[in-house]
């Protein structure tokens, strides 16, 4: 069963719109058991594990960090941190007919909390794989412009 064009860009929209609507159980759902969350360090950086990275996140981590997003002793989260993705239309870079698909979306990314509000700018690569559930992420990539400045901390998922 193949997967179209629209369907792979209509999952990333409804990835996103998970993340702004902060339905973290839903959204760690979308990755397969051996789903990675990546933000590389450096331009053009092809390795996650002998190179440093800012988020390098497997399954564990991922549930970790989306537990302590709803703990109640998470005074860093209280309030809670919002945030907002604008999308550029996505743009399917392979389209892999009994594999994976790669999906690439630049977007405008604003986290705020309080008085604080911080904007990101880049571009994700999903790696998608049709599972008899649907879709679900094999890889996230999430390449910001200046991924190599200092940075506040980066509360949620972009």
């Amino acid at each position: 069963m193949s997967v179209t064009k629209d369907e792979l860009a209509d999952f990333v929209y409804a990835e996103a719109r998970m993340l702004d609507e902060q339905r973290f159980e839903e959204w760690l759902a979308l990755f397969t058991d051996d789903g990675r969350y990546w933000m590389p360090l450096s331009h053009g950086q092809t390795d996650p594990v002998l190179e440093n990275s800012l988020m390098y996140e497997d399954g564990l981590l991922l549930r970790i960090r989306v537990e302590r997003l709803a703990g109640q002793r998470t005074f860093s989260q209280q309030p809670k941190s919002r945030c907002h993705h604008l999308l550029q239309r996505p743009e399917v870079e392979q389209h892999g007919e009994q594999g994976e698909h790669v999906v690439r979306t630049a977007f405008h990314y604003t986290e705020t909390r309080q008085d604080q509000q911080t904007m990101y700018v880049g571009w994700t690569r999903h790696h998608l794989v049709k599972t008899p559930d649907g879709l679900r992420i094999r890889l996230k990539r999430v390449d910001l412009l200046n991924c190599d400045a200092p940075f506040s901390n980066i509360q949620l998922f972009m």
